[in-house]
């Protein structure tokens, strides 16, 4: 088999949270260059830590949108010199222009072709091609919802109760069950408008509604030359709203017939389009075991972990390396057939959410202020910003932690899965641990009975004992009196408050100011040298390029992270006579830590700094005036 192999150098996550630490970690095994980005409201948030490099994009007051903004990304990926994109899950992950985009610009994309996302991306190409591979279908509307009127003919074509869903949709975003005709216009309406906020597209259409089915999802991975393999299937039918709770790997008490014709179907779904890379193809199997296709991911799924777990397959790895044009029987990957894909044993996956479950689920924001996760054998912590400390924004998903366990049976993983969650502390802000202990030990759960009315129909869920967190209570008194002194005392000061200080604008292109070396440039060394003689005002040399670094930071501060201040220290200091850059420290770690050229650091600070002559080391003072020396 002839295949091409083109390497990824640089690798951008054009993503946030757990996902894009996931990806980070994944690029960093196979010794690829990571690019982070973050919006002004993320730059906090760890998987900027995690890159070798991260970037804002957006403006100050833009928390959301620039992780959809296709052209910031793409820039950022061309000025920074990322050869490839991975956009994880959510935002534009199922966005075909960004596929597109990336290839007129000569940037890999880690995820499907464009041809491939464009057919089977939008949930509505997608039936198509199901139906023309003899694939079931749930009845839903023929004519494209440009209006109200247009749904309300669908629907009562299709009869009620029908399902209005996004076209570019995920993680229940733009879905409203439908009863009755008064109540399809808000519905309508409702799911058009969540719909144009999460993915950008208000495209909709109409199904029949299914009761009480189970949800469940096969996954797809195929290289770029025609081999395609299933890792199984994963049942996710315990939801809230159509969003995934807990899903479990694989499904329990499925007729073996049953379970190899959602293997079928998905394999001729996508072997029909020629995919590659990850995906999932989903399906409501009802009580009788009839199967219907909802729709394809092409995508990696926020439970891919489980799938994982049970065959031992890297799944975010492998989409990197098959981007590359790596083939599935590569040793690098190394599926040689689907009967050499193992199945071992059980793994569930749960979503710790800062919700409050006894409030209608009510998402809550604020500061964790104590936080300790668990671990153990057979558990896994896929973890985004978390931390004592770290602020849960109101802006983005209100996801702390995934949560997985495996276990020989599917008893003895939940009973792991339940024993780590009673492990969890985190206080500051309401969570649905107590929710995910009952579901977990629920017997219809542990017996693999859950349907997608599993949670609607077990009220008893959100029966969960009330915490009183009397630790974190009595330490933040202590705190208060310690601070601020008893509140019964009279007199008590009120508490100091620190003012916000005023950051100077730094125009990237504005010219530089005139300084002490245009004054060299102009009188000569000698000429500087009379001038100085007559000043009466003192002369300062900054050090904070030298000391600041070198002595509070170790001297590991890299010369990329120094350049994006140098700038916009000298244009807004140019009274500064000299600033000092350099000792014998600097050079040390230059070459030995740091791998870097320090004649090359010395080099970029010239150019950057324009107006004052660097400070070769403290003790060669007339250097100041004859520019950089060693």
């Amino acid at each position: 088999m002839q295949t091409t192999f083109t390497p990824i150098q640089k690798l951008l996550v054009a993503n946030r949270g757990e996902i894009a630490i996931r990806i980070l970690r994944a690029a960093s095994e196979l010794h690829i260059r990571t690019v982070a980005v973050y919006t002004y409201e993320d730059r906090y948030s760890l998987h900027r830590y995690k890159a070798d490099e991260s970037y804002q994009i957006g403006q100050n007051n833009d928390p959301l949108k620039p992780y959809l903004d296709i052209e910031e990304i793409i820039r950022t990926a061309k000025r920074h010199g990322a050869n490839a994109i991975h956009p994880g899950y959510g935002f534009l992950s199922e966005n075909v222009n960004l596929a597109r985009r990336c290839r007129e610009e000569g940037i890999i994309f880690v995820g499907p072709k464009p041809e491939v996302m464009e057919q089977l991306g939008d949930k509505v190409a997608a039936k198509a091609i199901a139906r023309t591979a003899g694939v079931p279908l749930i009845p839903d509307s023929e004519e494209k919802l440009s209006s109200v009127e247009v749904a309300r003919k669908e629907a009562e074509r299709i009869v009620y109760p029908v399902m209005v869903k996004a076209a570019a949709g995920g993680g229940g975003r733009g879905m409203r069950v439908v009863r009755s005709e008064k109540d399809l216009e808000r519905a309508y309406d409702e799911a058009r408008n969540e719909a144009r906020n999460a993915f950008g597209d208000d495209t909709l259409f109409l199904e029949k509604y299914i009761e009480a089915p189970k949800h469940l999802e096969v996954q797809i991975l195929g290289d770029n030359y025609s081999n395609i393999v299933h890792l199984y299937e994963r049942d996710c039918s315990v939801q809230r709203r159509f969003q995934k709770v807990v899903e479990i790997a694989p499904s329990l008490g499925l007729k073996p017939e049953t379970r190899e014709k959602l293997y079928e179907y998905a394999l001729r779904i996508t072997r029909s389009v020629g995919y590659n890379n990850a995906g999932t193809v989903e399906f409501l199997v009802d009580k009788d075991e009839n199967i219907y296709f909802i729709e394809v991911n092409p995508r990696i799924q926020v439970e891919h972990t489980i799938t994982e777990e049970i065959t031992g397959i890297d799944i975010v790895r492998s989409q990197i390396l098959i981007a590359q044009g790596i083939s599935l029987s590569d040793k690098q990957i190394y599926i040689l057939s689907q009967e050499s894909i193992p199945c071992n044993g059980f793994a569930i996956q749960c979503r710790i959410t800062t919700e409050d479950p006894a409030n209608n689920f009510k998402p809550d924001y604020g500061t964790i202020i104590a936080y300790r996760n668990a671990g153990g054998y057979g558990i896994r912590i896929d973890e985004g910003s978390s931390y004592a400390g770290v602020k849960v924004s109101p802006f983005f998903d209100s996801m702390l932690v995934k949560l997985s366990a495996k276990g020989r049976t599917l008893w003895g993983a939940a009973e792991r899965l339940h024993r780590a969650l009673r492990e969890f502390r985190i206080r500051g802000v309401k969570t649905n641990i107590g929710f995910l202990e009952n579901v977990i030990s629920h017997p219809v759960f542990q017996k693999g009975q859950a349907t997608v009315s599993f949670i609607a129909d077990n009220p008893e869920l959100l029966q969960m004992p009330r915490r009183q967190d009397r630790a974190t209570r009595m330490l933040s008194y202590f705190a208060d009196v310690v601070v601020n002194g008893n509140p019964d005392v009279q007199g008590k000061p009120a508490p100091k408050a620190f003012r916000q200080p005023i950051v100077p604008p730094f125009a990237k292109y504005a010219p530089y100011p005139k300084g002490s070396k245009d004054l060299l440039n102009e009188l000569g060394p000698e000429g500087v040298s009379r001038w100085l003689k007559e000043q009466k005002a003192i002369q300062y040399t900054d050090t904070t390029f030298r000391d600041g670094h070198q002595s509070l930071l170790a001297t590991r501060v890299r010369t990329i992270d120094m350049m994006r201040v140098a700038e916009g220290f000298a244009k807004n200091h140019p009274q500064v006579f000299s600033m000092e850059v350099w000792g014998g420290a600097t050079f040390d770690v230059s070459m030995r830590f740091l791998h870097e050229c320090p004649w090359d650091r010395l080099r970029q600070f010239r150019e950057a700094i324009q107006h004052s002559p660097p400070d070769a080391h403290p003790r060669l003072q007339c250097s100041r005036l004859f520019g950089l020396s060693g």
